[in-house]
C-alpha cells in the first residue's frame, strides 16, 4: 500500500464568467449601461442647453468610450472602478489621531 503524494493542481488564467472581449463580461456591460445612461444624460442636456449637436455627439461617445474602458479588467483583475472604490474604501477607514506633545518631565526644566 506504497502510495504517491497528492499534488495540489492550481489552475491558472481561469475565469468565473464568461466574457465578449478579455476582461469584459456580463457584470462590465451591466457598469457600462449605467454609466453610458449618465452619459446620455449629460449630452441630452448639453444639446438642449447650447443647441450643439457636434459638441452633444462628442461628448455621448466620449462617455461611453471611457465607461466601457473603466469597467474592463486588466489581466491583475482590476479595473479603474474597482480601484477608485478601493481607494475610497481606504480613505474612509483611516483613523485621525492627533497628537498633543505634553511636557513629560517638568522637573528637568530648571536644571542647567
Amino acid at each position: 500500500m506504497n502510495q504517491e503524494p497528492q499534488t495540489l493542481y492550481i489552475p491558472m488564467g481561469v475565469k468565473p464568467e464568461a466574457e465578449w472581449f478579455p476582461g469584459f463580461g456580463k457584470q462590465q456591460l451591466v457598469q457600462s449601461i449605467m454609466g453610458s445612461g449618465i452619459t446620455v444624460t449629460l449630452a441630452t442636456l448639453i444639446w438642449l442647453l447650447k443647441g450643439s449637436v457636434p459638441f452633444a455627439v462628442v461628448t455621448f461617445l466620449t462617455g461611453v468610450s471611457a465607461s466601457v474602458m473603466m469597467t474592463t479588467k486588466d489581466r491583475h483583475n482590476l479595473s479603474v472602478l474597482d480601484q477608485l472604490r478601493f481607494m475610497i474604501r481606504f480613505v474612509k477607514s483611516q483613523k485621525v489621531y492627533p497628537y498633543r506633545a505634553m511636557n513629560e518631565w517638568p522637573w528637568q526644566e530648571n536644571k542647567p
